[in-house]
């Protein structure tokens, strides 16, 4: 079957955007000061607190590229099994959580820099902005495949005017704005998800249907992957969401470590539900639309679904696009106003000055993330680099943060110095080997690197 536009879904998604706009203006008028901008006045609740961190999570990520992606392309198992490294990091995050909120800091580079030293700062701002700005550049692409679907405009001029959304939101009010327009996307996420799976399941004929008209591969274990192949695609995610700025600004906001064990564990069950079932829908969108971008699988649906119900599906997948892409341009713009601009470039800024150049940095780091996303092939293919980048060249030298207190400054600069560089030779020059993601190799030297350096110099440290 072809996709056919159907332009009444866009009054769904105009609806949407005047909503997030509305709110967004509303809770700007409570920013007054960079904490209240960049952790919400360490004031989130449970409910809210919950709703952010689902959001910002599964975005684009998951509704174009990773599970999405994954049932399209390889079949419903490699799909349900995307759902395993988030569910791991989750319940890390759970054990380290207060340690978080301890440090109170706006940025993961300024956690790095209490255990090893400013470079690490600067080091950890840079590579935290080249993932944030690949991140948020996929979702603006989501969103033009959204635009796509409904209106038929090309997908180059829907990216532009998610790009434009997703600025205009990040930016009037940051997370004080951000956190509860997240937790009103989460509600529509888990209502139009849940609406959809039954009924995509009765239009594709029901379960043995959808078996007779997907690849034979798409029945097996790993698909047409390899398990290495396969592994390759499970743990950047994992990698990422351990040392993820975006989760630790939101756990870092909230009211108390009561709130955030609870919004934690609502968090886990969340995505209990959703990330199966966006697989499912997508695995029956293989057997209806055989021959499109895998990226558009979950979002093909709404045009062959009741127009009331697609319309709410739509809705879910633009609060998903949006809300992780305003969250991740909020983070990577804050550090390079806390760890680039006001650590080199204006020392003696005040706290008005930061905050309208958090809002400058936004935009420009916005338009940046516009340009990025031409020069991948795919939503997927983006998303792997960009986690890559973040796991191996942070991830391991903030666990060691709070794992392991005989680290040390060389063993931490030259774990994240390994890691960034091995993802990106890997990944650029050598064009991904096997077709092997690089995370199956960037990660273990980061933490090679990070333990011997730590060894080897750890009496020269003390002698200090």
């Amino acid at each position: 079957m072809e996709i056919t536009h159907n332009p009444n879904l866009l009054w769904f998604v105009i609806a949407y955007g005047i909503l997030m706009v509305g709110l967004g203006i509303y809770f700007s008028k409570k920013v007054s000061n960079s904490e209240d901008f960049i952790l919400a006045g360490k004031g989130l609740g449970a409910l809210v607190l919950t709703g952010t961190l689902l959001a910002t999570w599964t975005g684009s990520g998951s509704i174009s590229g990773g599970e999405t992606s994954m049932a399209y392309s390889y079949g419903i198992i490699p799909a349900f099994l995307m759902a395993i490294p988030t569910i791991v990091g989750i319940l890390i995050l759970y054990i380290i959580a207060p340690r978080i909120r301890a440090f109170g800091k706006y940025t993961v580079s300024s956690i790095l820099e209490e255990k090893y030293g400013s470079f690490a700062r600067t080091l950890a701002g840079i590579i935290i902005i080249l993932a944030y700005v690949g991140i948020v550049s996929y979702q603006m692409k989501g969103f033009g495949f959204i635009l796509n679907l409904t209106t038929g405009i090309s997908v180059e001029t829907g990216t532009i005017i998610g790009a434009a959304l997703i600025i205009f939101l990040a930016t009037i009010g940051g997370l004080r704005s951000v956190a509860p327009t997240d937790a009103v996307s989460a509600i529509l996420m888990v209502v139009g998800l849940g609406i959809t799976l039954p009924t995509i399941f009765v239009i594709a004929g029901g379960w043995d249907s959808i078996l007779a008209n997907v690849p034979k591969e798409h029945l097996t274990f790993s698909g047409q992957l390899s398990n290495i192949q396969l592994l390759g695609y499970l743990l950047p995610s994992l990698f990422l969401l351990l040392a993820d700025q975006n989760m630790y600004q939101r756990l870092a906001s909230s009211s108390g470590d009561r709130s955030s064990k609870k919004a934690q564990i609502g968090w886990l069950v969340a995505m209990l539900l959703i990330s199966p079932t966006i697989s499912l829908i997508a695995f029956a969108a293989r057997s209806i639309f055989p021959d499109i971008d895998p990226g558009m699988a979950l979002m093909a649906t709404t045009v062959v679904m009741p127009t009331f119900v697609g319309g709410i599906l739509l809705t879910a997948a633009t609060a998903f696009i949006i809300t992780t892409g305003n969250s991740y341009l909020l983070s990577a713009a804050t550090n390079v106003t806390y760890d680039l601009y006001g650590k080199y470039l204006k020392k003696d800024a005040t706290d008005k000055q930061l905050l309208v150049m958090t809002k400058w940095f936004i935009v420009i780091l916005g338009v940046l993330a516009y340009v990025i996303i031409s020069f991948f092939p795919t939503v997927l293919s983006v998303q792997m680099y960009a986690y890559t980048v973040y796991g191996a060249g942070i991830t391991p030298a903030v666990l060691a943060v709070f794992f392991w207190k005989r680290v040390n400054l060389y063993g931490g600069v030259s774990s994240m110095i390994a890691g960034v560089v091995t993802t990106l030779v890997w990944e650029i020059p050598l064009a991904k080997p096997f077709e092997l993601n690089s995370v199956l190799f960037a990660v273990p030297v980061a933490v090679i690197v990070l333990i011997v350096v730590t060894l080897l110099t750890t009496n020269k440290t003390k002698s200090k």
